[in-house]
């Protein structure tokens, strides 16, 4: 497997990197929009705030499927970034996932767009607490319901830390310690904005970068969509690696239709590493080029920038 103008494009740059789910996928944490992805219906705001029996449904399946999620390890995608952001190459990476794999991996400057799935927020007061602790209390409330949902088997985790649990009728949700109010894993739902400081800290991460990489995204969400036009309207290369089209397609220097870890190992593999930190020592820095002709590996060509 080679990927040469993918290797070209960002060699000498430093890179900003954006992540979906497809990057997940190789730890066994499906995603929303693959190729290969089970049709998903994941969980709106107004859904769960409005309705109790749809909010004692989700409780009962993240209490099951968090555990899983928490046990995920990262893949070989996970470390490849984590290693050339230790090299110097990526400056950092925005994902969109809550599953902290990237950190788990290795990676230093992780900007968690969606939240994490390790936490947990009430509604009402704003008293976050850990999401360990919320399951000891859910564990007392509903003792043995872990154990009987996977004594059933066939449990499956959404990207979410939702899974497949076929009786959710008696299970007890727990409201807020603080205040009594209601309780929301701290993840950003469909139909939620992400915190201002939160988008400003990404928009920064690509201002300081030379390069854009996403790997494992569609872009259909817009919430991950404005950083590659953000990156575009600078005149920065955007790389995008992901099985299936993308949303950002017709912005890409490079597009390769490929899963993660193998195209984003092959990329640290190729990378001439030590030369590279060598430059940023000197402060040597590649310029930017408006009129970089656009690569793709089925044969397409068109321009960015200029």
């Amino acid at each position: 497997m080679e990927a040469p103008e993918l290797v070209a494009l960002l060699h000498g740059r430093r890179v900003a990197v954006l992540t979906g789910a497809g990057m997940s996928t190789d730890s066994g944490i499906p995603d929303y929009r693959g190729p290969d992805s089970p049709p998903s219906n994941p969980m709106t705001i107004r859904q769960f705030t409005s309705d109790g029996a749809v909010r004692q449904r989700y409780w009962a399946r993240n209490h099951v499927g968090w555990r899983h999620m928490d046990d995920t390890l990262p893949n070989a995608g996970h470390r490849a970034l984590a290693e050339l952001e230790h090299a110097g190459v990526v400056s950092g990476v925005i994902t969109q996932n809550v599953d902290l794999l990237h950190t788990k991996a290795g990676s230093r400057t992780v900007i968690n767009l969606h939240g994490t799935y390790a936490q947990v927020i009430c509604l009402d007061c704003g008293h976050t607490m850990p999401r360990a602790a919320l399951a000891d209390l859910l564990e007392a409330a509903n003792p043995g319901f872990v154990e009987r949902a996977e004594a059933v088997g066939g449990i499956a985790v959404a990207p979410d830390a939702d899974a497949i649990v076929s009786d959710t009728t008696s299970f007890r949700i727990i409201d807020c310690p603080a205040c009594g109010g209601m309780l929301k894993p701290y993840i950003v739902y469909f139909g939620e904005s992400v915190p201002k400081d939160r988008v400003d800290e990404a928009y920064s991460l690509v201002d300081g970068a030379d390069a854009l990489l996403v790997a494992g995204s569609s872009l259909t969400v817009y919430s991950g969509f404005r950083f590659v036009r953000h990156a575009a309207a600078l005149g920065l290369p955007i790389a995008i690696i992901n099985r299936g089209t993308t949303r950002g397609d017709d912005l890409a220097a490079v597009k390769i239709d490929s899963g993660c870890s193998p195209m984003l190992t092959l990329l640290a593999s190729n990378l001439d590493l030590c030369a590279l930190c060598s430059a940023q020592r000197n402060n040597l820095h590649t310029n930017r080029s408006d009129g970089d002709q656009v690569v793709r590996v089925d044969g397409r060509a068109a321009h960015v920038g200029g």
